[in-house]
């Protein structure tokens, strides 16, 4: 059951507020925000106020939502106001609260509201979970996201990380396995001895065994010198082997032996040298199709795989593209000396249609070139890539997204559409509010609900000008 505060002048319109709502919920009405009793109701939900309680005595926007968070941290806050005061409703959703509605007000209408509110609650419990007194103050921003497969990703590092089980990362070329491995030891109780990452890719089959395990002098030609290997380098720590599919089959047994005697012996050598890693393995392969074709040791594999984790591909996850894009902005403003602020609605359309072959690694590289090319403070069409967007900056026909649901599917062409439309209706006239409804045949308080649902500014489009 949700507790909700209903504040209005107008005791009549707090009355059909409050026969709008699910009345299994607990609702409170007052007509000032002192009526209330704060002590009692901290923990109320949500919160409905009109503009006039919510100013009370000439405040400031801010300061209004700061007093009544003050009172009742944890509610989401919805404005009610009249047609004319469409602004002011505005300036408050920008200023934090949730979301506003405009008199009369209809059942449908406060019901999408109240699924939002729901939804938000959802996914803030899960983000807090996340985040709890677990994650380092420098992991904070990347655990940071509204996908849900990211999310679970997220559960099982949290699970996983103080073990010393053995991992095995899967997904696509560029999704960030790297990154999840570096988290996972950085989290773990390991976190202070040392890290040893080897792309077993890059290595020449001749001297992966070397690379890994060491050599005694004389053990090969050029062999001058005894070396340690990177399980040797890794001792006490976690050693990430990046792309396992690749090593040879003799590798592979002596990878298996390491694993369950925990023991090496350098190449030339004859001692048993006894080694205390936690194992990362990651690969953008298929794993079982590899051991059916007899190119990877069935129980090597299911010694690796004792806790997979898939890291799902960009496209997969594209509700995270314009938070991963702020980030990789602010990274290369501080390595490029630039001062971009942000980027155009029509790119971030483009990202969302993208497939994205190159996931988050390819998005970084695109985003590093256009901060290099962009003179201005936004990053615009024509500083990208013609495989994002036409010569004319028109957004390319994206792939029909089968593997969605055909009601999720059709509300993101909608969305989609609705938002380029705006896009270049807003840009024709300059960001001014009247003409630019007048053209679309809403009013301007129509015209502000989708602008503000889509994150459209006007001042956006009054700087191409």
């Amino acid at each position: 059951m949700r507790k909700m505060l209903v504040i209005t002048r107008d005791g009549s319109r707090s009355e059909d507020v409050s026969n709008l709502l699910d009345q299994d919920d607990d609702i409170l009405t007052v007509t000032t925000l002192e009526s209330s009793n704060p002590s009692e109701d901290r923990e109320v939900d949500t919160i409905f106020v009109d503009v006039e309680s919510l100013l009370g005595k000439g405040q400031s926007v801010p300061k209004a939502l700061k007093k009544l968070w003050k009172h009742y941290p944890s509610a989401s806050i919805v404005v009610m106001a009249d047609e004319e005061q469409t602004t002011v409703a505005v300036n408050a959703v920008k200023a934090g609260a949730f979301d506003y509605l405009i008199h009369p007000i209809g059942r449908e209408e406060l019901g999408l509201v109240m699924a939002k509110v729901r939804e938000s609650d959802v996914l803030q419990s899960e983000l807090d979970f996340l985040r709890g007194q677990f994650w380092d103050e420098n992991s904070l921003d990347f655990i940071d996201t509204q996908s849900q497969a990211m999310r679970d990703v997220f559960v099982k590092i949290r699970q996983v990380a103080e073990t010393r089980t053995t991992t095995l990362l899967t997904g696509e070329t560029g999704t960030g396995k790297s990154l999840i491995a570096k988290l996972l030891h950085s989290h773990s109780n390991r976190k202070d001895m040392p890290f040893i990452s080897v792309h077993c890719g890059a290595i020449p089959d001749g001297l992966v065994e070397s690379e890994l395990f060491g050599h005694e002098k004389g053990a090969f030609t050029g062999a001058v010198r005894r070396r340690l290997g990177k399980f040797e380098l890794a001792h006490g720590g976690t050693i990430f082997l990046d792309e396992i599919g690749t090593v040879s089959q003799s590798v592979q047994v002596k990878l298996l032996n390491v694993i369950q005697e925990r023991i090496i012996q350098r190449v030339g050598g004859e001692n048993d040298i006894a080694v205390d890693v936690r194992i990362i393995a990651a690969t953008n392969e298929d794993m079982k199709a590899l051991c059916d074709e007899g190119k990877f040791r069935r129980d090597l594999y299911y010694r690796l795989n004792v806790f997979p984790i898939c890291i799902p591909p960009l496209r997969d996850r594209i509700e995270d593209i314009p938070r991963i894009s702020e980030s990789f902005i602010k990274q290369f403003n501080g390595l490029l000396n630039t001062e971009i602020k942000g980027i155009h609605p029509e790119v971030l359309d483009a990202f969302q249609d993208y497939e994205w072959p190159g996931n988050v690694r390819e998005l970084e590289n695109i985003i590093e070139r256009a901060c290099i090319l962009e003179s201005g403070e936004i990053l615009r069409p024509d500083s990208f890539p013609p495989d994002l967007l036409d010569p004319q900056g028109e957004t390319l026909t994206s792939p029909v997204k089968t593997s969605l649901p055909l009601k999720q599917a059709r509300q993101m062409t909608i969305d989609r559409f609705e938002k380029q439309y705006l896009t270049s209706l807003l840009e024709q006239c300059n960001g001014v509010i009247k003409d630019s409804a007048e053209r679309a045949g809403i009013t301007s308080r129509q015209l502000n609900k989708l602008m503000n649902r889509h994150g459209l500014c006007r001042k956006d489009f009054r700087l191409k000008k």
